[in-house]
This record gives C-alpha cells, sequence and structure tokens, in this order.
C-alpha cells in the first residue's frame, strides 16, 4: 500500500463504500432484534420493503471486536502497539479494555472504580477545560495517547469532574448493513420435554413451543462512511492522521472477511468487490497491504502513552 494514496484520500471530505453481501448458505437470514419492537422493518415511500440488518451501534462494537485476538489477549498482530486501556481484576486476571468496552474510556470499569489512577490523569490531561470551551484538538490528542479507538468510534465522557462532562467525539467511522425487498419467513418448534411434558415451564420444565422470524431478501447492502474531514479536524501529526485513516480502512475490510457471521442464523460472505462511491475512482487498500503497512506507522507514530497499554485495576463485587 502506497502512504501516498492514503495522504491523497486525505484530500476529499467523505470515504463513501459499499459492499453487497448474501447469506453464507441457503437464502434466509436473521435480522438483527430491539427490545419490544424485534425487527426493524420499513417501507420507502415507492412502497420497497426494507429490513435494518445491522445498525450503526452494533456495527462500531463489531468492527472493534475483530481487531482483539481473544486467544493472544491482545490486539491482533497488525495492530499492536497501538494505545488503549487494559482493566485487571483484583487477582490481576484481566477483565476488560477500551478495545471491547462499548463506551470505550466512559466504561464504569476505568472510571468508576476503586482504582482512580487514570482517573486522576485524564482530569490532569483536561483541566484546562473545566471552564470555558472545549479545546478539539487537546481533546483529540489525549484520546490519541490513551485510546486512538475512542477517536474513530466516539467518545462521550459524560463525568462531571472530566470538564464538566462536555467531553464528545461523534463517530468518524459509521457503518450499518440493510436489506431491499425483504419478506419475512415464520417458522417455529418446541422445545421437548418427554419426562415430563406437561411440567411448570416457569422453571424450564414441560413442551414449549415458540415462534421463530427469518427473512429473505432481493439484496443485502453494507455501507461505510469515513467522516475524513472530522479526522483532519482533529489536528494530529501527519503521521497520526495517516496511521487513524489507515485503521479506520482496516476495520472495513477485515470486517467484510472476517466479522460477518453476526449471529448462528446470519452468517454472510461478501458478493463480489468492494465498491467506493466517493471520492469517485478511488481503489481502497487490500487487508494484506495495510496489514503490512500499519506496523510501520504505529511504530513511528508520536504522542502515544509510555507504556501503550495502560493497566488499572477494578474490584469486582463492588467499588
Amino acid at each position: 500500500m502506497s502512504i501516498d494514496s492514503i495522504r491523497g484520500l486525505l484530500g476529499h471530505d467523505r470515504l463513501l463504500v459499499e459492499a453487497q453481501l448474501k447469506p453464507l448458505q441457503g437464502d434466509r437470514f436473521q435480522p438483527t432484534g430491539f427490545p419490544d419492537l424485534g425487527a426493524a422493518g420499513y417501507t420507502l415511500p415507492d412502497g420497497t420493503e426494507m429490513l435494518l440488518v445491522e445498525s450503526n451501534q452494533s456495527m462500531a462494537n463489531r468492527m472493534e471486536v475483530i481487531c482483539w485476538d481473544d486467544a493472544e489477549g491482545d490486539l491482533v498482530k497488525p495492530l499492536r502497539g497501538l494505545p488503549f486501556v487494559r482493566v485487571l481484576d483484583q487477582s490481576g486476571k484481566e477483565l476488560t479494555n477500551t478495545i471491547l468496552e462499548a463506551h470505550r474510556l466512559n466504561s464504569p470499569y476505568i472510571l468508576e472504580g476503586k482504582d482512580s489512577s487514570f482517573r486522576d490523569v485524564l482530569k490532569s490531561e483536561f483541566s484546562v477545560m473545566e471552564k470555558g470551551k472545549i479545546d478539539p484538538t487537546l481533546l483529540a490528542r489525549v484520546l490519541f495517547k490513551y485510546d486512538i479507538n475512542s477517536l474513530i468510534h466516539g467518545i462521550f465522557l459524560a463525568k462531571k469532574d472530566l470538564a464538566g462532562g462536555r467531553l464528545r467525539v461523534p463517530r468518524a467511522l459509521s457503518a450499518f448493513i440493510e436489506a431491499r425487498n425483504a419478506g419475512i419467513v415464520s417458522s417455529g418448534g418446541v422445545k421437548r420435554d418427554d419426562v415430563d411434558p406437561s411440567g411448570d415451564t416457569n422453571k424450564g420444565f414441560g413442551h414449549v413451543p415458540f415462534h421463530r422470524s427469518e427473512y429473505t431478501a432481493e439484496r443485502i447492502s453494507a455501507y461505510f462512511n469515513l467522516d475524513l474531514a472530522q479526522i483532519r479536524g482533529y489536528n494530529l501529526s501527519d503521521n497520526g492522521t495517516v496511521l487513524l485513516t489507515a485503521l479506520c480502512i482496516f476495520k472495513i475490510r477485515k470486517f467484510l472477511e472476517a466479522g460477518l457471521r453476526l449471529r448462528t442464523a446470519c452468517d454472510l460472505e461478501q458478493l463480489g468487490e468492494l465498491k467506493v462511491t466517493k471520492p469517485t475512482g478511488y481503489v481502497l487498500p487490500q487487508l494484506s497491504e495495510l496489514e503490512a503497512a500499519i506496523p510501520g506507522l504505529i511504530a513511528t507514530a508520536e504522542g502515544f502513552a509510555d507504556p501503550r497499554v495502560t493497566t488499572i485495576r477494578y474490584e469486582l463485587g463492588g467499588k
């Protein structure tokens, strides 16, 4: 991958990417569901039935998870050396980290525990913004220093003692998956209990019938939107800006290659090549090119915490 191709991209305001998907086997798939709502179906003005397969918030979580190697307990190899915060329990066992926490640095395991060492560091870093306007450049540099992921997927540090709870960064990279001309497939089954078919179902006994809804669709599309103007607005160093942009593209490529098993009944695969709709004519680097280039960008990056992984403790069962 030519670093110049990333730099050239930064002259634009948006990178818009589309990918066509299909079920890995058969035609049915299960969309995301919401409490008290179920699947999110909607109708376009022309009568086309649409279905939200994966929401923006879920896609953010998924593009973080594919950066983590559970077996190694670390970032995937091309990304090692990026800063993040690791949380250990009282016995020294890893509890969580800002890569896996839905709210990143705003996790209660980081900001609400007895170990206030890192919280105090953040207070010090942001102390000049306790009153007056928020300095977006300072905010970006502190997030880049301790948890670069927060500059990609957004953050809201709501604690009053951190600049009055006013520290916000919207998502620079957002994504969603939707299906066109979606049709429902209704089915069902029964949880059998041949020992006591009429037993108390509230306690897990007895036969329990259930219904199930899956869907088919004419087309399933994944959309990715990278706000390049926002990334430029962070006012990072040239290396930091290129690294952040390359990392976003890595997440898109990696998700489409390794993150498409969304649920047991929603296992998808990419159909054909990615399509860059903006800027016209831009060719997205391949995953292998990104994996080769990113370690060098990480190694030469300035402004990361030392050590790059910040470790704190959280006592389970109490603060």
